[in-house]
């Protein structure tokens, strides 16, 4: 399968707190088990496990997914990243030198930036077929997670949604194609039959 790097977006309790003399943006960028509406009776949810291998990797903290526009790095440890029972939560220590990082600070402290995503790789995920016609579940299993970031819009592109979408309709049709050859191999045993 060709990877298309991927991102989602989620209402989030962000907040921002000083320790310290330091500054630092916390919240959840994922959250395990719920349930993430793509439209056409397609929804995608995450398993507690899906980072599991990806959280030593290099990972950026962004601003609206602008890789001009870097918050932290877990790298420098400006971005700590960890899992817990609730999802993936990340802890950002905001550079007061920084313009653009002390604006997100201030509009995140007003609750004007309330939402946040991550960009990732899908590396293994598992499918399952609800009981209405064309309902289709993607559980993401494994992941590669580049980056995390607070941002003001939803990232939920029409490219990905269009490819997610061209994948559900491909099930759909060999779903189908799966069905019609079912009900011929039928036909032909009821024919030989008699």
């Amino acid at each position: 399968m060709e990877r298309t790097r991927q991102t989602r977006t989620r209402e989030t309790a962000f907040s921002v707190r000083e320790e310290g003399g330091g500054k630092r943006i916390e919240g959840y960028f994922a959250v395990f088990g719920s349930v993430y509406d793509m439209g056409g009776g397609i929804t995608e949810t995450i398993d507690p496990h899906a980072f599991d291998e990806t959280l030593g990797d290099d990972i950026r903290a962004l601003i609206d997914h602008e890789p001009r526009l870097v918050l932290g790095r877990t790298s420098a440890n400006t971005l700590r990243l960890r899992v817990d029972g609730h999802g993936l939560w990340g802890e950002i220590d905001v550079n007061s030198q920084d313009t653009d990082a002390m604006n997100l600070y201030a509009r995140v402290q007003r609750g004007d930036v309330t939402q946040c995503s991550f960009g990732f790789d899908i590396l293994e995920e598992e499918t399952e077929y609800g009981p209405g016609p064309g309902e289709v579940r993607f559980i993401l299993k494994r992941v590669r997670l580049y980056e995390v970031s607070c941002v003001t819009f939803p990232a939920y592109r029409e490219t990905e949604i269009s490819a997610r979408m061209e994948q559900a309709q491909t099930i759909r049709k060999r779903q189908a194609q799966a069905w019609r050859e079912k009900r011929k191999e039928r036909l032909c045993k009821w024919r030989s039959d008699r």
